[in-house]
């Protein structure tokens, strides 16, 4: 097999694999009826007594600054985030991170809530369900009360208090970490003379859509781990149909492409978890086995929330401290989590050695040349001596042109005695395939690619080459439609691409000879809108490639002449 034709098909299979992932991957639209379908028979087959939570459907939009001034505040900060808890409800409604900015260069912080009068209403409730009509309990219009100090942060929990006509009194002990967790002890005190029951539970609730990525190698949406069994479904089919499931263990929340919203109930309590959708999207836990509070009698239980930057080692670190099992999956790592998290690991390691993220990927573009060194090197040499062996061939060809059987045997026997192997060109390609997928998949779905640059105009890693061939790359003061933005880079991928076709044989065919010299063009239009570091991969791969390929062109020789 000609080098040119293992070129192209390793970047353009590669380029594909995005596309047949989904294909023999993800489930059929029959397999996820079938598999939505066995959930909700074990969910029901398991349903324990606890109630329903009600949904407050209200559907009044204000601005956020309105609706933060509707209700008295408690602030809270630490080193990575800031905002604040409602009164109202004792929601936490308002939080935006310090470290990370909407836009690159930008001013304004990441927000991730928002309170449930905004149109992008995205919030967390926690409290306390019973199925006794003749119980008050707190709900979202509840007013609580402030005792002691008024402002949370890692040194300093507060203390909420609300108190029903039953003489029963809620108390919400809330703290804070210096990263992403929050806990909140509640505890409730029963001064009546009677015996209640009441279920603990928490929910993460959200107005709309958010404006998500919609790319199928990324979830976006409401996910949970039950009992070692990751689950993830999209809004669209919450819409469709509820999820429900009883566990033992495990957590709920809601994902986005680079932050977590998500739920840990109490260890070693049982619980179900529910994401449905009317009006709102919620994805929530209650307990299954009632907290029973005699005459007198005080019970208390404990949530943690967790409202996150996927920061790989921040997540792995709680996963780790908390015992929370698969919480590094609200990264979505995907099914070949065995290269994307080796992938990751490298990554870091030469992004801490190098200061530059594109530093990184040229430094682990150097080791998996590497390691993929021995198969190339047999490619090569092969080729090499293909590229060589194109007179002899094409002599074969002419001499027994009317005998297709003897051209077949003749080359059979050329091989033979130069010890040639046409199919070991073919070696590296599987390889390059997953490995090109899995620094893609990477550079997509982590923190660590987004806003980094690498040098000069290449401002961002995790985004397309910014610049076009067609303004002369911001000469001309226009900017072309998404489609003609091919920069500089694409383009040098397609030139290193151009030079790898020249050093190799070219197809004895002249017709795909011909198609053949367009394949570095087709390829830079394709690859254009990928990731700038993706294609940073792709060069310096491609510049490797050619010089170990032409110190093996050196070095090799035929007996044929």
């Amino acid at each position: 097999m000609e080098n040119p034709k293992n070129i192209i098909a390793a970047i353009s299979l590669s380029a594909a694999v995005i596309i047949l992932y989904s294909l023999f991957f993800a489930p059929t639209p029959q397999e996820r009826k079938q598999i939505q379908s066995e959930k909700n028979k074990t969910s029901q087959n398991t349903s324990g007594d606890a109630p329903s939570l009600d949904q407050n459907n209200e559907t009044i939009k204000i601005s956020r600054e309105e609706a933060m001034n509707e209700s008295k505040r408690i602030l809270f900060e630490n080193e990575n985030i800031k905002g604040s808890i409602s009164l109202t409800g004792s929601k936490i409604d308002d939080l935006e991170f310090k470290k990370f900015k909407e836009e690159l260069n930008g001013d304004k912080n990441v927000i991730l809530l928002n309170p449930s009068k905004v149109k992008s209403g995205y919030y967390v409730e926690t409290g306390w369900a019973t199925t006794s009509k003749n119980i008050d309990t707190p709900n979202s219009k509840s007013i609580w009360e402030i005792k002691g100090n008024n402002r949370l942060t890692p040194n300093t929990p507060i203390k909420l208090v609300w108190l029903n006509d039953q003489n029963i009194k809620f108390e919400k002990e809330i703290s804070i970490d210096n990263q992403y967790l929050f806990t909140v002890k509640q505890k409730i005190t029963n001064n009546s003379e009677k015996k209640y029951s009441f279920y603990p539970y928490g929910q993460i609730i959200r107005n709309e859509i958010p404006k998500i990525t919609n790319f199928f190698i990324l979830h976006e949406g409401p996910l949970g781990v039950f009992d070692s069994e990751l689950v993830e479904e999209d809004y669209d089919d919450i819409q469709e149909k509820p999820f429900s499931v009883n566990a033992d263990k495990g957590f709920v929340g809601i994902t986005d492409k680079f932050w977590i919203t998500s739920l840990i109930p109490q260890e070693n309590r049982k619980f179900r978890a529910d994401f449905d959708y009317k009006n709102k999207f919620r994805t929530n836990f209650i307990e299954t086995n009632a907290t029973e509070i005699g005459a007198n009698e005080t019970k208390s239980n404990e949530i943690k929330i967790l409202l996150a930057a996927k920061e790989v080692r921040v997540i792995d670190e709680y996963a780790k401290n908390l015992n929370i099992e698969k919480l590094d999956l609200v990264i979505d790592w995907g099914y070949l989590y065995f290269l994307t998290r080796p992938m990751w690991f490298a990554l870091d390691y030469f992004y801490k050695l190098l200061g530059n993220y594109g530093l990184a990927i040229i430094a682990v573009t150097v080791c998996i040349r590497v390691a993929l060194f021995p198969l190339a090197q047999l490619s090569f040499k092969s080729m090499s001596r293909m590229k060589l062996l194109q007179p002899e061939m094409q002599r074969i060809k002419e001499a027994n042109k009317d005998d297709k059987k003897k051209v077949q045997m003749e080359m059979m026997n050329l091989y033979r005695r130069e010890k040639v192997n046409p199919l070991s060109g073919c070696l590296p390609i599987l390889p390059m395939i997953f490995i090109f997928f899995a620094l893609y998949k990477v550079l997509f779905v982590t923190l660590d690619g987004r806003h980094k640059p690498f040098y000069g105009y290449l401002v961002d890693l995790s985004e397309r080459d910014p610049t076009s061939m067609f303004n002369l790359f911001g000469l001309i003061n226009w900017t072309p439609p998404d489609f003609l933005l091919i920069g500089a880079l694409p383009l040098f991928f397609g030139f290193t691409m151009w030079l790898q076709q020249k050093m190799n044989p070219a197809p004895p065919d002249p017709v795909q000879a011909k198609i053949f010299m367009f394949f570095p063009i087709f390829l830079t239009v394709i690859l254009a809108p990928f990731p700038s570091g993706l294609l940073l991969y792709w060069v310096t791969n491609n510049i490797l490639q050619m010089i170990q390929q032409y110190i093996v062109m050196r070095q090799t020789k035929i007996k044929t002449v």
